[in-house]
């Protein structure tokens, strides 16, 4: 809440876009993305969904600018995490596997981050303007490069695929926390019949696997 009826500086429009991110990362902690509503939204930061949208012209757009914010703390706290993480020392197959390792810890604790990344390209990326859309591909780029510099720094041997490794490690966070995550449906018919449950996904196991295979493929390529 603000302490002002209506943002007439820019210095209050900001106070209260801040207020609307806010409010809405705070529904993320209680709620995955697809029960966030402007409904609610509007109706805990106290103003007229109509006024929320004279700050952000959807909810996607809200979004997406969490998604980016969520996206540079976790690579402002990656680098210490991979240092600790892998042994510069061990031959290159060992630091792709501790590279793997350790990026999966790292997303342990950013249940917010993976369910945003699961849900950018198929929701967050529609019902958003040209100009909110290219604002976040640019950050988005800016958020690859960072990481894709430090797989490098730990990975030499990468070369010119450290962006491609880091865009598939990027989609499949998302695409690996989607199907951890079956609907209630599809508990009950694991739980009914067993011989279904082969499909039942732990979310940190199988992330790791993924990306131990990602980067040891894009070792190989880069090596021949």
């Amino acid at each position: 809440m603000t302490n002002f009826q209506r943002a007439r500086s820019e210095e209050q429009r900001e106070i209260r876009r801040q207020v609307v991110l806010d409010t809405t990362a705070s529904m993320l902690e209680e709620m995955p993305v697809g029960d966030i509503s402007l409904n609610e939204l509007s109706r805990r930061v106290g103003l007229a969904k109509s006024n929320v949208l004279r700050y952000f012209e959807s909810r996607e757009a809200i979004l997406l600018e969490l998604l980016d914010r969520a996206w540079q703390q976790w690579t402002a706290d990656l680098p210490a995490l991979l240092d600790s993480g892998i042994d510069a020392t061990a031959p290159v197959s060992r630091r792709g596997d501790q590279f793997a390792a350790a990026v999966t810890d790292s997303l342990a604790e950013r249940r917010v981050l993976c369910d945003l990344l699961s849900s950018q390209t198929g929701v967050l990326e529609h019902n958003v303007s040209p100009q909110v859309a290219a604002r976040y591909k640019r950050a988005a780029l800016a958020n690859v490069t960072e990481v894709a510099t430090l797989a490098r720094r730990h990975l030499p041997e990468l070369g010119g695929s450290a962006p491609q490794l880091t865009v598939a490690v990027i989609m499949a966070i998302g695409a690996v926390w989607t199907h951890a995550r079956p609907s209630k449906a599809m508990l009950a018919a694991y739980e009914a019949d067993p011989s279904l449950a082969v499909f039942k996904m732990d979310f940190a196991t199988a992330l790791q696997e993924m990306l131990a295979t990602l980067t040891a493929g894009a070792l190989s390529r880069a090596s021949s």
